[in-house]
């Protein structure tokens, strides 16, 4: 069984949100599905993207809610790929100067936040402290 169903994302600039989403999700490989709104994760999870007219306000990590969501991979390769290629793609890493361990000595990660605010943490699967 699954963690997680499925979640919702709404975004405020739908293009946008959709080139940095799509291009992630493909990156960790999700599948894409109905016009850039919906990707599904190998185990069946899925996403839904989409821009209602019931938002208010910005994204702001920072107020109460939810501050970020955490994928994992496999290899330190596919997380130094992701790296090298997040910012022709929309993204922002946070705490570069700390990368591959800003969560500690024993925890290998990318932290990226994308142009709405939305922070993303990419975390190694299995723990690999020579990583």
């Amino acid at each position: 069984m699954r963690a997680i169903h499925h979640w919702d994302l709404w975004v405020d600039d739908f293009e946008t949100a959709s080139g940095e989403w799509g291009w992630l999700f493909g990156e960790l490989g999700w599948e894409a599905g109905e016009k850039g709104h919906f990707w599904e994760a190998p185990d069946g999870t899925y996403v839904f993207m989409e821009h209602s007219t019931d938002q208010h306000g910005a994204q702001d990590r920072l107020r109460p809610g939810v501050n970020h969501i955490a994928f994992m991979i496999e290899g330190r390769d596919q997380l130094d790929r992701i790296r090298a290629a997040s910012t022709e793609h929309g993204w922002h890493e946070l705490y570069a100067d700390r990368y591959p361990h800003a969560g500690g000595d024993e925890h290998t990660a990318l932290y990226l936040e994308s142009s709405e605010g939305f922070e993303v943490e990419i975390v190694l699967e299995v723990e690999d402290l020579t990583a």
